[in-house]
């Protein structure tokens, strides 16, 4: 006797990311409470500073065919290329935004620098705490959202957070992207 199979339901597959709209309803639904808001508007700018500041302190290798340029060079260089290919895949308008704020960024580090060689603090140590402190502050502020998140969501989301962030000004401002 042949048995009777019932048909499985199968789930449809999950909704695929298409535009960086998805990306942007899913971190809002993610971060609902206002307190944490205000945490992520002040520290996820710093965080990205501070990730930028310890790049930029990482010793670049020698490579004898870039000659002089060979200065111009750093570990920050390749991830500013990465960031703004990433938000290029995104959103154009948005990725060149960010690479502005980016090269703001740039900029403080290195007049940073310049302090730094007249005997003040380090780059690495400056960022390096600010790197804790606003890890410390948006991991208070996951928990204070009351959502168990796994590490690859929060690696998504601080890809997406600083442009996420950038999102909410230009829509301030009617600006399209």
């Amino acid at each position: 006797m042949a048995k009777n199979k019932k048909s499985a339901r199968v789930p449809p597959p999950p909704a695929k990311p298409e535009g960086v709209e998805f990306y942007f309803d899913k971190f809002a639904a993610a971060h609902q409470n206002p307190a944490t808001k205000l945490i992520y508007i002040i520290f996820i700018p710093l965080l990205v500073l501070s990730l930028f500041g310890i790049a930029w302190s990482v010793p670049f290798p020698y490579i004898k065919f870039l000659g002089q340029y060979n200065q111009d060079f750093n570990w920050a260089s390749f991830l500013l290329a990465f960031l703004v290919y990433y938000y290029l895949r995104l959103s154009p308008v948005l990725a060149f935004f960010m690479l502005f704020i980016l090269l703001i960024y740039f900029y403080m580090i290195t007049s940073f620098l310049q302090v730094q060689k007249d005997g003040m603090v380090n780059l690495a140590i400056v960022s390096a705490v600010i790197n804790i402190i606003a890890c410390i502050t948006l991991f208070i502020g996951y928990i204070k959202e009351g959502k168990r998140l796994s590490l690859e969501y929060r690696i998504k989301n601080m890809m997406i957070a600083p442009v996420f962030l950038l999102h909410l000004v230009l829509r301030k401002f009617n600006v399209k992207y």
